[in-house]
């Protein structure tokens, strides 16, 4: 992140990477399929924690809760480096090929919250319906976040654009 923030992302290589990590090359690619994995490292522990959080969710509580709680989870990993973060994601904005990867993540993310809510005996069309809004407004309130120089709870940014949603909804 050091070197992309110093360098920029397309003249940063992978022999750059691993010289500042004290590695080889061919360890970097044990680790990482290509220097775009660096950004995207981070996804599976966020996906864990997201299914984990839906799944464990009280059984009496809407699947629209349960899907918010998953997305807390993921909100409290985001939010404990923000600096990172914002970093990160500055460096994703200014790299269409970036977008794009993040966007092919989110929608993994997007087919898992699905799942888990299927798991909880939601069925597949409205499982999926309340997964993509829980992820619309999850990318809406993390840009919000980002905005506000990630000050503050990305899970309290969260809380208020889910309420701010289903709020709209109610006035429809």
């Amino acid at each position: 992140m050091e070197l992309y923030a110093e360098r920029g992302f397309d003249q940063t290589t992978v022999a750059d990477i691993a010289e500042r990590a004290g590695l080889t090359k061919r360890t970097f690619f044990r680790h990482y399929a290509d220097k775009r994995d660096v950004l995207f490292a981070g996804m599976t522990p966020l996906r864990d924690a997201v299914i984990r959080a839906v799944a464990a969710a009280p059984a009496d509580l809407s699947p629209v809760a349960a899907a918010t709680r998953g997305l807390e989870a993921a909100a409290a990993q985001i939010q404990e480096r923000p600096e990172d973060v914002q970093l990160r994601q500055a460096i994703i904005d200014a790299h269409l090929e970036l977008q794009e990867r993040e966007l092919a993540k989110l929608f993994a993310l997007t087919n898992d919250i699905a799942t888990a809510l299927r798991e909880r005996g939601l069925d597949l069309w409205t499982a999926r319906l309340i997964a993509e809004s829980g992820m619309s407004t999850f990318r809406v309130a993390f840009a919000r976040w980002i905005a506000d120089s990630a000050q503050g709870s990305l899970t309290q940014v969260i809380r208020e654009s889910m309420a701010d949603l289903a709020a709209a909804i109610a006035k429809s």
